[in-house]
């Protein structure tokens, strides 16, 4: 069969091999073995001669310093019969062997798995291989499936080498001899291991896995968690297309998902978020596994909920929503148990589906101020993310963050730098430690300047002035001829919200910085309203809210034609309303021109401005404020909060009145 390279599968490496192993692409890399001084033998061609590989497309000889080390079966006890265990001889090379008789135990295969989950390095995961008697072909693979957890970098091996040792090579060897002799589990797993060490596909241990994999799978008498990881192996060697994975998918289908374990649950939703279930394919097996995930949410463990909720946003099951939310619970049992990964993995997919929880939120609160200075930066990232894009304006999250930002930025990317920044920016927060925090940005901007992508520049500079933060000689840059190329030629180019951004940072510039003296922004670049559609620089006023102050200004002024509605100024700002006053206070129609003499703009704040757990507006309202102030209009604000108090048209007219006339006297019509 023809094997393509391995294509690789998201989210590798978030968990460990105890917890469903992943794959990734292959690279073209034999093993050699020796099984005599002098001579190697390539596992690819079997070639033993003291030349090398004579096979047509070579191999890549690994040089051992082993000597006479062989790689043959050495049994040590006579009663010794090869089967489905592999033996090291304790002497000074690794030796392995089949065996049938004294397996090890479940306890002992429990032992060495928490031993194996503990290593850190693949020497030790040498040294533990040979510090045990008797290995399984499941404790086998799933040592080589460690050794790849902790050498993946990406598409290769950190250390390519690693593929030398001994260790490594005798027991590719062994597993290549008998292949016909491993148990079902044990040949996937080593499979699985295999295509994550990026061995060649056409190498004879990978042929010789998979034709015996082919034939296992032929019987229809694999498992469903075999049946995965068979699956997972097979999308990598061969990708999505591949005939196999799709025999893999058949018998699946055939099995009852309310009849699976947790484990085989969670390595089907591994398996389909690989790539296989595009374009709605396989859905109805992913509503009767939602169904059943739904049932068995209280059971999950951390590794299992992040699992889940990752293959949901992966596979974008929106209508899976009833178990988004049994997640989110259970994640708030686990969030202090969570590693760095699993949590950036669940906060990115509570992002997607737009959904937090109260007590997720309190768990947070309680759990970030003490992993802001130690977590990964994605994962201190992903947190202000997260906040921000639920709008929570958190001072426990973001004082812990900010802190943590003025010691650790100079070891974060330009885009965590600048989600973290803009996370503040939507916010509109300021952290007590402010100063700090900005005087580093300064710094990173000075010393990476760049180092930042245009888009990303733009998000840092424009958040920084929604909080009144003007790194005025950066921003200058913007606007010069060479940076509007480059924004322009990068993948999302000049759409709306990068031109809206562009003008709201001019027109910043030229009413918050009278000092700024450097290049403008050409016409072309600006828009003429910051309100559209999708992503916006302004929030749609409530439309239920503003019909409810209309016809109380109706009732205060006398009639509809004294004020507008949804009023576009040449500064870009949609008025919610605007009333005109002439010099003498008295209020002139909406649509006189001449003689206006004061201009009032009522901002008609509903909830969607605010952030979701405080009255504080958000950044981009904040400054929308700030702007029509400096731009001469009486700015009154008619807050929701406020308004949703007020009991009947008698209440409400008063209190326009009061708000938008506070020192004259209202005369009854």
């Amino acid at each position: 069969m023809a094997l393509n390279m391995i294509r690789k599968f998201p989210l590798l490496g978030q968990f460990g091999i105890q917890r469903y192993p992943l794959v990734g692409p292959v690279c073209s890399t034999r093993l050699l073995s020796t099984c005599s001084k002098g001579q190697s033998v390539c596992v690819a061609c079997r070639c033993t001669s003291a030349g090398g590989c004579t096979r047509r497309q070579g191999c890549q000889k690994l040089q051992s310093d082993c000597g006479t080390r062989s790689l043959t079966t050495i049994v040590k006890e006579p009663i010794y019969v090869a089967s489905s265990s592999v033996g090291l001889h304790r002497d000074s090379g690794p030796r392995f062997r089949l065996t049938q008789l004294h397996l090890p135990t479940a306890a002992e295969e429990e032992a060495f798995q928490q031993r194996l989950g503990s290593c850190s390095s693949s020497r030790q995961v040498f040294a533990l291989l040979r510090s045990v008697e008797i290995l399984s072909d499941t404790m086998a693979a799933a040592a080589l499936n460690r050794v790849a957890d902790l050498e993946q970098e990406g598409d290769s091996l950190k250390n390519p080498a690693v593929l030398e040792k001994d260790t490594i090579r005798a027991l590719c060897f062994q597993l290549e001899q008998d292949s016909g002799r491993l148990t079902d589990a044990g040949l996937v797993s080593a499979l699985l291991a295999c295509t994550r060490l990026f061995l060649d596909p056409w190498s004879t241990l990978m042929v010789r896995l998979v034709s015996e994999s082919q034939e296992r799978l032929d019987r229809g008498q694999m498992s469903i968690g075999q049946l995965c990881t068979l699956g997972q192996a097979m999308l990598a060697i061969e990708g999505p297309d591949c005939v196999m994975l799709e025999q893999v998918m058949e018998q699946m289908q055939k099995q009852e998902p309310a009849q699976w374990s947790l484990a085989d649950l969670i390595a089907a939703y591994r398996l389909l978020q690989g790539g296989i279930s595009e374009d709605g394919k396989y859905q109805d097996l992913l509503n009767a596994m939602h169904t059943h995930a739904v049932t068995v949410t209280s059971s999950m463990d951390p590794p299992a909920v992040s699992g889940v909720l990752g293959a949901l946003m992966t596979l974008n099951q929106t209508h899976a929503m009833p178990l988004v939310i049994n997640l989110c619970k259970q994640a708030v049992r686990h969030v202090p148990h969570f590693t760095d990964e699993e949590l950036t993995v669940v906060l990115g997919a509570l992002m997607h589906f737009g959904h937090s929880d109260h007590y997720f939120v309190q768990a947070m609160e309680r759990y970030v101020p003490t992993i802001a200075f130690t977590s990964h930066p994605e994962t201190v990232t992903k947190v202000a993310q997260f906040f921000a894009r639920r709008s929570i304006l958190s001072p426990t999250v973001f004082d812990a963050v900010a802190e943590s930002f003025v010691y650790r930025a100079d070891d974060y990317s330009t885009s965590q730098v600048t989600r973290q920044i803009m996370a503040l920016g939507k916010l509109g927060y300021l952290p007590p430690n402010a100063g700090e925090v900005f005087r580093k940005v300064e710094t990173i901007l000075r010393t990476r300047f760049s180092h930042f992508q245009p888009r990303t520049l733009l998000n840092l500079l424009h958040s920084c002035t929604l909080v009144e933060r003007f790194p005025v000689n950066f921003v200058s840059k913007v606007f010069s001829s060479y940076f509007l190329q480059q924004l322009q030629e990068q993948d999302t180019g000049m759409d709306r919200i990068v031109l809206a951004q562009l003008t709201q940072l001019y027109l910043t510039l030229k009413l918050e910085c009278p000092s700024y003296q450097g290049p403008k922004l050409l016409p072309k670049y600006r828009v003429k309203s910051f309100l559209m559609s999708g992503p916006s620089l302004e929030t749609p006023v409530d439309t239920h809210l503003y019909n409810s102050v209309k016809n109380g200004l109706v009732d205060l002024l006398g009639a509809r034609s004294y004020f507008g509605s949804k009023v576009l100024t040449p500064y870009c700002y949609t008025l919610d309303v605007e009333i005109k006053l002439d010099e003498d206070g008295y209020v002139l129609p909406a649509s006189h021109i001449d003689e206006v003499y004061k201009r009032i703009a009522l901002c008609i704040d509903g909830q969607r401005r605010f952030t979701t757990n405080t009255r504080q507006l958000l950044g981009k309202e904040a400054i929308k404020q700030r702007h029509l102030r400096l731009l001469g209009y009486e700015v009154v604000q008619i807050p929701y909060y406020e308004f949703e108090k007020l009991q009947d048209k008698t209440s409400v007219v008063e209190y326009l009145h009061q708000k938008i006339f506070p020192l004259t006297y209202r005369l009854s019509w």
